[in-house]
């Protein structure tokens, strides 16, 4: 099959059209791209099921890390305020661990852009495919209507013009059965008239659907940059307070981004096998939602040498028969004007219907050859398969370096926070406040001495 002019699967399809799949009792499953069989679905689903398997150990290990850490840490002696070693140390690896955070939300944000930009070509490209084939409809809607108002009126009044002379009332209903016929023809290139599939609505539901994922990757991103900010200041500041606040922020945040990941997982590998060979399935699935015939839709889909113009026996008989009207009109210019002066109007009129009628057909011929729409697929392809797959793993980087981030960060957050000096709320207080509980005690004292 021919592929779309510019568009190769790239390396990372490859690789991930490569990965080995399974349904849900570990049975291989082929790499072909079929959503609609059951143990397709299922493998795509233990792909993203992987995440939630990584999210639950990341849990536990947490959760084991922080009981270690609560239960068995030896006593303090009474009195002491000596640091405990190598409480530096964890405060940089929680710092640490934050800003490669930052770096992997910079990365989430250029993944969001790039899945936008491929997603916002495919539609591009699907407006321009709905403007070609609405373009195809008009001008044969428009042909049709031309040559039936000719036939009607010009062609009828130049027969009762030229009813005395037979040979040319003969060659007058020659041009007649000649229009009737090109519209006949013409009638069946509007291929796409009538389908219930639209390039538009896909368009205009492809573009809702990315609207509302743009932006809660967006709202996802900035949550976990404030989350990661705040937690910055908190250990800046050495406020308990804040850093709780955090912790919890950063648990809901991890949870978050082991959810995105698996499903970022899971569409980059369904994308990989659409996009290793996607002729099959799109011209299955277009022949099955608009019931055009598997000629028609080859022909644009692959558009190669193998596989013919499937209008090109109507085209070749609508142009013979235009310029056979042509040469008829010529005819009986020179031989009904002189002796008929009234039937030079409608045979200049006719003249005028032809010469836009052969106009608008080599601009059909021109709209119905396979390379504008073939050009359209190729540009949705690369839209989705290049922009948006590279997209994809960008996200997927970022929800990985997030997920390592934040499991860093909620186990060293709690070793940190017990590092900061006791009584920080009372730090800032001051000494001359009569709310400040040393200065009240102090006040009671002097009351009970006077």
């Amino acid at each position: 099959m021919g592929a779309p002019p510019g568009y190769r699967p790239s390396a990372w399809v490859h690789l991930l059209h490569q990965l080995p799949r399974a349904d849900f009792q570990l049975r291989p499953v082929p790499s072909g791209f079929a959503p609609q069989e059951q143990e397709y679905q299922q493998a795509l689903l233990l792909v993203a099921a992987l995440a939630g398997l990584g999210l639950g150990l990341s849990l536990i290990f947490i959760a084991v890390y922080l009981i270690r850490f609560c239960c068995c840490r030896p006593p303090e002696p009474p009195g002491s305020k000596t640091p405990s070693p190598g409480g530096g140390c964890i405060t940089w690896s929680c710092i640490v661990a934050l800003l490669a955070g930052c770096i992997g939300i910079g990365i989430g944000f250029y993944g969001n852009s790039e899945t936008s930009d491929g997603v916002s070509q495919l539609s591009s490209a699907l407006l321009h495919a709905n403007h070609t084939l609405s373009a195809i409809d008009h001008l044969v809607l428009e042909m049709v209507e031309r040559l039936g108002e000719a036939v009607r009126t010009e062609l009828t009044t130049l027969e009762e013009v030229l009813e005395p002379r037979t040979e040319l009332v003969a060659a007058a209903r020659g041009a007649r059965r000649q229009a009737e016929a090109v519209a006949q023809q013409l009638q069946g290139l509007a291929f796409w008239q009538g389908v219930p599939l639209s390039p538009l609505q896909v368009a205009e539901d492809v573009s809702f659907v990315e609207e509302y994922r743009w932006l809660a990757y967006v709202l996802l991103l900035l949550l976990e940059l404030l989350v990661c900010l705040f937690t910055l200041l908190g250990l800046a500041k050495q406020s308990k307070w804040l850093v709780i606040v955090m912790t919890v922020m950063s648990l809901l945040v991890l949870v978050l981004s082991w959810g995105s990941m698996g499903l970022e997982a899971a569409t980059a590998v369904g994308l990989s096998d659409f996009c290793s060979n996607p002729d099959p399935y799109v011209l299955n699935l277009t022949q099955e939602e608009t019931g055009l015939s598997s000629d028609i839709l080859s022909y644009y889909f692959l558009c190669n040498q193998a596989v013919s113009n499937p209008f090109q026996q109507r085209l070749t008989l609508s142009q013979r028969a235009l310029a056979n009207i042509h040469s008829q009109l010529l005819g009986l210019e020179r031989e009904a004007v002189p002796q008929f002066p009234s039937a030079q109007k409608p045979l200049l009129s006719l003249e005028e219907t032809l010469n836009v009628t052969e106009g608008n057909f080599h601009q059909l011929v021109a709209l119905l050859h396979c390379r504008g729409l073939h050009k359209d697929y190729g540009a949705a392809l690369r839209g989705l398969c290049e922009d948006a797959l590279e997209g994809l793993l960008f996200l997927l980087l970022f929800s990985l370096l997030s997920a390592g981030a934040l499991a860093t960060a909620l186990c060293s957050l709690p070793r940190a926070w017990a590092l900061f000096p006791p009584s920080d709320d009372y730090d800032d207080t001051d000494d001359d406040d009569p709310f400040n509980p040393q200065e009240s005690k102090r006040f009671v004292q002097w009351q009970s001495s006077i």
